[in-house]
């Protein structure tokens, strides 16, 4: 099952925005979330359409099944 820790922002101009990250740690905390994605806003490290990530909306994991078939 593949897993996919999404990190959910909100720009100055209100804008919504998902960082994903692959297989993340099993045993993050919702405080390690909270603490790393202040620290993303604080670094000011992203911007889209010239506007930086301002808030932390939320973030989920979201798992899913790949089946894969040779052809």
């Amino acid at each position: 099952m593949a897993k996919t820790l999404e990190l959910i922002f909100a720009t100055a101009a209100g804008k919504e925005v998902t960082l994903s990250v692959e297989e993340p740690r099993e045993n993050v905390t919702p405080l390690e979330l909270q603490a790393g994605m202040q620290t993303i806003i604080a670094q000011n490290i992203f911007e889209v359409e010239g506007s930086r990530f301002a808030t932390a909306k939320g973030a989920r994991i979201v798992e899913r099944n790949v089946v894969e078939y040779e052809v």
